[in-house]
């Protein structure tokens, strides 16, 4: 008795001994890591509230559903990184700065280890000058101050975490919206532009049975991305996933909404059974490449009619489905690689020539009413703006390495052949692309998307860029991936 009662008293005060040392021991790790996630809400203190997307300005009178600032801050020993993905068309650079300044005060991370995303939903309020839509003023620095308070309350939630990451492929959603006129009837023939110019291969979103076009170039990334943090317990703490779909809308004009964004981070909580955690668990659900891709078949004769919030409902429920199947298969890491490295690159600029800026000058005074109505007039104004700006511009661009995932970043709404060359390059074993990040800089065309034409590589503040400024961001962003993955 006497002799098990001796084994049993060495045993445990071993046995404590070697679980304090473990204990210890990961508390010493340079590489463990401490995650925390909140949601802040940037749904517009009030109303009415200019909403763009469109050529047209339009006001939204109220929510449909709440707009969220989801931020997610990781850290170890050495790094700090904070990411934040906003219900919000798409938010200026200046605007990101002041954010990323403001949260870098009141956390300690640098603001160029911060990643600030807009999801591009064409139904949120008016944050950048685009088209007819100007942005409010009081609401840019509500934005700024949510965001900061976001990135802070998710930094001050951090606690020892694991961290997990993969995919999952969903084509069904995803169209090609860029197609080719139609050229075995008449060869010859080329769609005109805004400019008056008979030069584009391309008709953008050309509507159903349309007897001008041919074929859809055909180019989608059906890859669904997720990274899944959870605290040591398996307690599911947030999940950032990516997936290359433009925006659903069908939105009713006078409400703003997150559009699938938001719907699907609603879902994935309640497929993955993590609405009643504590902290709340944080979904967010990143714009991928999707510049050219949205949800539309416009191989079928008509229109599916649905009710507005349908095919948002749907197209949400899907990818958490998706998301809930995978999601019991992930492998966890305690201790994966942090790394982040921020480069900024200067691009060109598209300006008018002095012939261009007088045509649309002389269009403009000849036409006083306002809104202005038609493609020629928007585009006249556009140009004149643009006659304004310099002649080039810096972005910033972002590659992170979490474990063997790559995230990278583009200011610009991103072709889907951008964001698979760089995924196909990448030394990674996986790696995505988050979209209109750090700034807003239109849409980012290859060079040979350029020569087709279309409404992406329409010249307005929509899409200013140089033709060479795509290839530019592909090898700065191929370099940064190179240099975090060593």
């Amino acid at each position: 008795m006497f002799q098990r009662l001796q084994f049993a008293i060495v045993w445990m005060i071993s046995g404590g001994c070697m679980l304090q040392g473990l204990q210890g021991m990961a508390a010493d790790d340079p590489g463990l890591i401490r995650a925390g996630a909140h949601a802040q809400e940037i749904t517009p203190p009030r109303f009415p509230i200019s909403v763009n997307g469109g050529m047209a300005d339009h006001f939204a009178t109220a929510a449909h559903d709440p707009l969220y600032a989801r931020c997610i801050a990781i850290r170890n020993a050495k790094t700090s990184i904070a990411i934040v993905v906003c219900d919000s068309c798409m938010i200026p650079r200046e605007a990101m700065d002041r954010a990323k300044s403001l949260a870098s005060t009141k956390t300690g991370i640098p603001t160029s280890r911060i990643l600030i995303s807009a999801t591009h939903a064409h139904s949120c309020p008016t944050s950048a000058a685009v088209f007819q839509s100007d942005p409010d003023r009081e609401y840019v620095e509500f934005l700024i101050e949510q965001i900061a308070m976001g990135v802070e309350r998710a930094h001050n939630q951090a606690e020892p975490a694991r961290i997990g990451w993969g995919s999952v492929e969903q084509p069904s959603l995803l169209f090609n919206r860029r197609w080719f006129v139609q050229s075995d009837t008449n060869p010859i023939e080329m769609m005109e532009n805004p400019f008056g110019m008979k030069s584009d291969r391309i008709i953008t979103n050309p509507g159903f049975n349309n007897p001008k076009v041919a074929s859809s170039i055909n180019q989608i990334d059906p890859e669904l991305s997720f990274l899944s943090i959870q605290a040591r317990d398996g307690r599911p703490i947030a999940l950032l996933a990516n997936y290359s779909l433009h925006y659903i809308g069908g939105v009713p004009g006078d409400l703003v909404s997150a559009d699938y964004f938001g719907e699907f981070c609603q879902r994935v909580t309640r497929q993955l059974k993590a609405g009643d955690v504590t902290p709340p668990f944080v979904a967010a659900l990143s714009n991928g490449t999707s510049g050219d891709v949205n949800n539309v078949d416009f191989r079928l004769k008509n229109a599916p009619q649905r009710q507005p919030f349908e095919q948002i409902a749907y197209a949400a429920e899907l990818l958490a489905q998706d998301i809930a199947k995978a999601y019991p298969q992930i492998e966890y890491q305690a201790t994966p690689p942090l790394k982040i490295r921020e480069e900024e690159i200067v691009v060109g600029i598209r300006k008018p020539n002095a012939a261009e800026l007088a045509a649309a000058e002389e269009k403009l005074a000849a036409n006083t009413v306002r809104p202005l109505q038609g493609l020629p007039l928007i585009y006249a104004r556009e140009t004149t703006l643009l006659a304004a700006y310099p002649d080039s511009v810096s972005i910033k661009l972002q590659a992170i390495r979490i474990g063997s995932l790559g995230i990278v970043t583009c200011p610009c709404e991103t072709f889907t052949e951008t964001g698979l060359a760089i995924k196909k390059s990448s030394p990674l074993k996986q790696t995505f692309t988050i979209s209109l990040a750090n700034g807003y800089n239109g849409y980012l065309p290859p060079p040979e998307q350029h020569l087709l034409g279309g409404y992406e590589t329409w010249r307005a503040r929509s899409s200013y860029l140089a033709p060479d400024a795509e290839p530019k961001i592909q090898t700065t962003i191929k370099r940064l991936l190179n240099e975090v993955s060593r």
